[in-house]
């Protein structure tokens, strides 16, 4: 078939329609060719039309065919030199994704002509395959990017005020009573009336979706019937995936993904992407050739330096993206723009991204990825969050992100965890993770909400299995069930997984209870994993990544009602209180001590903490003084921000101990407000102490008293 060409433009990269016909532009340094492939259907096993791109400027490669419009279905074929020592994995027999396509049509059938070499061959990877991919992986989809958004807006709801919600797009929705069967799971689903007026009730301003960049699953998993549900492998980084559209394969999915931005911002609420550009789908040498190792692969991957035949993998999935490359912080910041103007969201958490700004040696805060983002006038001025690690050596980077950057603080994690479960010598950390974690993020630039708090993840226990679980059970995944090391830093109450002891299940559900009031009392950003509120359960399994079923599934008819509303009160009173989300640190002062004037660390007995009380070991009870006139903050409208004042106890004993209130000049009265041993928050009926009286505090329960502000100026 003869294909009417023009030689096009290199920018924009990808496919783009201009309502006339459709420009082509790939970027392919070491490549001596490029074939366009067009094709009829997604099912099509070989292109209807092959076209030579004859126009190359500044390393792309590049055509422009009228005529043509959004659904056409196409992908690439690269000429180059297969030289895997090199670093060139070129090979032309393999139909490649385009890595800037908007949308994808389907996903991988496995085959052994996925791959550019032969299988069984003595000289593996290093062998060449001319097996023809085509009728085996996706095609890409041109697609028409008019919406009509009409006076969509961001919420850009201010750190401070923000409750994140960590949720997975089919997991949330595939068993809601209230969302239409026919689109649970999908964005048309997370867009849906059921799901904006829970998370509204809830009191959520920001939800985080896991991964729904384009994926794929791999063939080891899809061999043993499982799936990689999480979707932590990406292929195409400017494509929603397919797999979460309920409209259709041919760019439907954009539309669809935009219409759920649209309805969630109609609602005030947030939508933040899990992105992953440290690394693909396409692993090590031993991997498939999808899109970007047949592309140009010295061009896209860290490879080793004295053999290029290898990469470099700080990821734990076999290969790494070399962000340190001029093409590779292109795509990523081209995708990254992209689905801030185009798609509408307004964040990004970035998966490892320790990996992106790792140089030669080591990471470094100020690398050539955070240069770039800094003065990007687009992406600056959206969310940033970080997972501060990764796999190389020193990856744990908590607390050398820059300015503008957010980061999931794990010590604030495993710091809470281990208080909870009575582990020794917590104070003076725990204290330092209340607070903000200021020995972290501390500087002239950075503020308490630099700190994005949890206590559990996606990846990990969910909160009940945390209470419930010692060890990890993840049979399933055809793994060993026991650990043999504390990584979970989990306690079972006494009872391994499911049990009819009412004194377990009580203290399961004040652990639940504990844990949640001192995530949503501490001063950071707190982060929510969807289902937590209501109890989920994986049945002990730790790492649910390619479990698509009920095992990450919420289970919406077995939701815990009790753990529901405590959490929604719970999320609503913070927001009520801004002593509570401060947006600047409690002074500069160091916390360990007494005498300050917005906070104060108190024993039992109701004298104020000296330096050596930090120091036993054995202390797992404090309370804590909270200025409601110390939040030295202003309003949006200037005014000055004032509070009631508050007394939080924490009591990780086991037994109940004997607290009193503080001396008269920090309150005159002091009324419980939340009580996790009885589950009540702001209790109609809740006792009033006087100033020096002595209650008991139930163990490992929180106690917090308040002191009005109007009381106090009286």
């Amino acid at each position: 078939m003869s294909t009417i060409t023009y030689p096009g433009n290199p920018f924009p990269l990808g496919a783009t329609w201009d309502g006339r016909g459709i420009n082509f532009a790939l970027y392919a340094d070491n490549a001596t060719g490029v074939d366009l492939c067009l094709f009829h259907n997604p099912e099509d096993e070989k292109e209807y039309d092959r076209i030579p791109m004859q126009e190359r400027s500044y390393q792309v490669w590049h055509t422009y065919i009228p005529d043509l419009k959004p659904g056409q279905l196409y992908g690439y074929r690269v000429h180059g030199p297969y030289e895997p020592e090199e670093g060139h994995r070129f090979n032309s027999n393999k139909l490649l994704i385009d890595p800037y396509a908007k949308a994808i049509a389907g996903t991988i059938n496995w085959h052994e002509s996925l791959f550019g070499y032969q299988f069984g061959h003595e000289d593996e990877d290093l062998s060449f395959s001319e097996l023809d991919s085509a009728p085996y992986i996706p095609k890409s989809v041109v697609i028409d990017p008019s919406f009509n958004w009409e006076d969509d807006k961001a919420p850009k709801t201010p750190y401070y005020m923000s409750v994140i919600y960590e949720a997975h797009v089919k997991g949330f929705t595939q068993l809601h009573p209230d969302i239409p069967e026919e689109i649970r799971g999908t964005y048309a689903a997370i867009g849906h009336p059921a799901t904006i007026n829970y998370l509204k009730d809830l009191g959520i301003t920001a939800i985080e979706l896991l991964p729904v960049h384009h994926f794929i699953t791999d063939w080891y998993l899809q061999e043993k019937g499982l799936t990689n549900y999480w979707g932590y492998n990406t292929i195409g980084f400017f494509a929603p995936d397919v797999r979460y559209s309920s409209s259709g394969a041919l760019g439907q999915q954009v539309n669809e993904f935009k219409q759920m931005v649209k309805e969630l911002h109609k609602a005030g609420i947030e939508v933040i992407l899990d992105v992953v550009y440290n690394h693909t789908g396409e692993g090590n040498e031993k991997g498939p050739t999808l899109s970007f190792k047949g592309v140009d692969n010295a061009s896209y991957y860290r490879l080793v330096e004295d053999d290029k035949r290898y990469y470099m993998d700080y990821t734990g999935t076999g290969n790494t993206l070399n962000a340190n490359l001029p093409s590779v912080l292109r795509l990523i910041m081209d995708s990254l723009r992209y689905w801030i103007t185009e798609m509408h969201v307004d964040g990004f958490r970035f998966d490892l991204a320790s990996a992106l700004a790792r140089e030669l040696h080591g990471v470094d805060k100020l690398s050539s990825f955070f240069d770039i983002i800094h003065q990007d006038p687009v992406i600056s001025q959206v969310k940033l969050i970080a997972e501060p690690w990764d796999v190389g050596e020193g990856g744990y980077q908590v607390g050398n992100f820059p300015p503008g950057w957010t980061e999931w603080n794990g010590m604030y994690r495993d710091c809470m965890r281990d208080f909870w479960r009575g582990e020794e010598s917590m104070l003076a950390e725990f204290a330092n993770r209340f607070t903000g974690s200021s020995d972290l993020y501390f500087d002239d630039y950075r503020r308490p909400t630099a700190s994005i708090n949890f206590i559990t993840a996606h990846d990990g226990f969910t909160l009940h299995d945390l209470v419930s679980y010692n060890e990890k059970h993840n049979e399933a995944n055809g793994e060993d069930s026991k650990d043999g090391e504390d990584h979970n830093r989990s306690w079972n109450c006494g009872a391994e997984g499911p049990t009819d002891d009412k004194w377990i299940i009580d203290l399961r559900d004040r652990q639940k209870r504990n844990f949640l009031t001192t995530l949503f009392l501490s001063q950071g950003v707190p982060m929510l994993v969807a289902g937590d509120e209501m109890s989920r359960t994986q049945g002990g399994n730790n790492n649910a990544y390619c479990q698509d079923n009920e095992i990450s599934w919420l289970n919406w008819p077995t939701a815990d009602s009790s753990l529901m509303e405590f959490t929604k009160k719970l999320i609503h009173f913070r927001k009520n209180h801004p002593v509570f989300r401060r947006r600047r640190w409690f002074q500069g002062q160091p916390i360990k001590g007494h005498g300050l004037e917005d906070i104060a660390w108190f024993l039992p007995n109701g004298e104020e903490m000296e330096y050596e009380h930090w120091e036993q070991d054995h202390a797992k009870s404090l309370a804590i003084f909270l200025n409601g006139r110390g939040v030295h903050s202003r309003g949006g409208r200037g005014e000055v921000v004032l509070d009631d004042s508050f007394y939080l106890i924490f009591n990780a004993y086991h037994d109940s101990l004997e607290f009193q209130t503080p001396p008269e000049k920090y309150g005159a009265q002091w009324t419980v407000v939340i009580d996790t041993f009885r589950n009540q928050i702001e209790a109609e009926d809740a006792p009033t102490y006087a100033p020096g009286e002595k209650f008991l505090v139930e163990g490992r329960s929180i106690l917090l008293l308040k002191n009005p502000i109007f009381e106090a100026e009286a």
